[in-house]
């Protein structure tokens, strides 16, 4: 082997070195943005759910619909962004959607927001004994 050859072999083994470190970093960020977005899968559920009984009635909560959705979120490190949680104290069935902002900083990428969505059903005539007739609306 001469001279030259070691310096081009020197050189390609750096290009290696660098491509496997920026597809190292590339896997890495792309881990955590996926991670971010399951927190905030999470946190649209949890929003969700703990909003629609509070619908048609506070069941032990503390405030409306929408600050019930909003605690929830934020126990599970969101924002909650929008909440179609409107009061209903009739027996039909309703659904509630939620957003939420799950932001994250991450080192290659700054600062960055995830929303997640989610829908809950609520059917308060469920709650009634079985065989026990719905009252006339």
């Amino acid at each position: 082997m001469t001279t030259d050859d070691c310096g081009v072999v020197g050189i390609v083994a750096l290009m290696l070195v660098a491509t496997a470190l920026a597809s190292a970093l590339a896997v890495f960020a792309g881990s955590q943005l996926i991670v971010a977005r399951v927190e905030a899968a999470n946190a649209a559920d949890a929003a969700a759910l703990a909003a629609a009984p509070v619908t048609f009635r506070a069941f032990g909560a503390l405030g409306s619909p929408r600050s019930e959705a909003a605690r929830f979120a934020r126990s599970n490190g969101a924002r909650l962004t929008r909440c179609r949680c409107a009061v209903d104290r009739s027996m039909r069935r309703r659904t509630v959607e939620v957003e939420v902002a799950v932001v994250r900083v991450f080192w290659l990428l700054g600062t960055v927001s995830v929303h997640g969505t989610s829908r809950a059903e609520f059917d308060p005539s469920r709650l009634l004994e079985p065989g026990t007739n719905l009252p006339e609306s």
